[in-house]
């Protein structure tokens, strides 16, 4: 069974797994079941499929499969959207494999955030902003996002200067991710979840794979993280920090795609109104402004 294979079969059966009889709408008689969730059978008969094709399915031979199937398979597993679409990724690249081009994996050339999205991020004076590709690399920062992710910046997990700051490495190879990130185990799911779905969008990138390799192998958390199959689509939330210099902050996030490079994402971080942590990201930003104008009196 090839890697990808063995993905799209852990896949389903760790959703598979989630989902009782009774959540599916299934009345069940007995109580000897030697699984925790959905029988293959069951799944099978809510997509309206045989439970030879469903198992064929389980054992990652996506290829050729239609999006009626697929989407059947969805509801009957009840993926929420970023799953779906991590099956349909999956679907993809079973579907690529023998292409000219399609097999191997290729290093990606560095990724730039234009001019034009600088001016953008340093226009948000207020507003800490920034812009990550999809294995989490900080690629352009305002001030202020600059400052309020210094701990990611100084962290010795960063390779140099010239070298983008990833939020994956620091959360699970630095010991001050414990104290930036007071959700720390939040945190660290969802920074897993989108390494995930990253794969699956893009399963070919080595610079991805290099990374996930490096944290399976120095991090159990991760490794056991990684298995789980656990993917998300990073959108809208509420962030929480402690920051060395201002203390915790709770604050509003949202994430959007480049439309010139939907790879990217640009991320914004506000509070509240008439809050701490207004005050807080206010302290941040004058903090910042002031480490600006030192650093160019030099």
């Amino acid at each position: 069974m090839s890697a990808k294979s063995s993905e799209a079969r852990d896949f389903l059966v760790t959703r598979r797994a989630k989902i009782t009889p009774a959540q599916a709408g299934l009345t069940v008689y007995g109580g000897n079941r030697r699984v925790p969730g959905l029988r293959r059978e069951e799944v099978a008969l809510l997509a309206g499929v045989s439970a030879d094709y469903y198992t064929r399915l389980e054992k990652g031979n996506l290829a050729g499969v239609s999006d009626s199937v697929l989407d059947a398979v969805a509801a009957a597993l009840q993926l929420d959207e970023a799953e779906r679409g991590y099956l349909f990724d999956l679907a993809r690249t079973a579907n690529s494999a023998g292409r000219p081009h399609s097999g191997g994996q290729r290093r990606r050339p560095p990724q730039r955030v234009s001019p034009i999205v600088q001016r953008i991020l340093d226009s948000m004076t207020t507003t800490a902003a920034f812009v990550r590709n999809g294995r989490l690399d900080i690629l352009a920062t305002n001030p202020l996002a600059r400052a309020l992710y210094s701990p990611v910046f100084d962290s010795p997990t960063r390779a140099g200067e010239h070298t983008p700051p990833n939020l994956a490495r620091f959360g699970y190879l630095d010991p001050a991710a414990h104290d930036f990130f007071p959700e720390y185990e939040k945190s660290c799911h969802t920074s897993v979840a989108i390494l995930r779905t990253e794969a699956g969008r893009d399963p070919h990138d080595k610079s991805l794979s290099d990374l996930i390799g490096e944290l399976c192998t120095r991090s159990d958390d991760f490794r056991t993280r990684w298995a789980a199959h656990d993917v998300r689509l990073h959108r809208t939330g509420v962030k929480n920090f402690r920051h060395p210099a201002v203390g915790e902050l709770t604050i509003d996030f949202e994430a959007m795609q480049l439309t010139t490079d939907t790879s990217l994402t640009l991320t914004a971080y506000t509070a509240a109104p008439d809050t701490a942590s207004e005050e807080s990201l206010r302290l941040l930003a004058s903090w910042a402004a002031t480490e600006i104008a030192a650093g160019s009196g030099r």
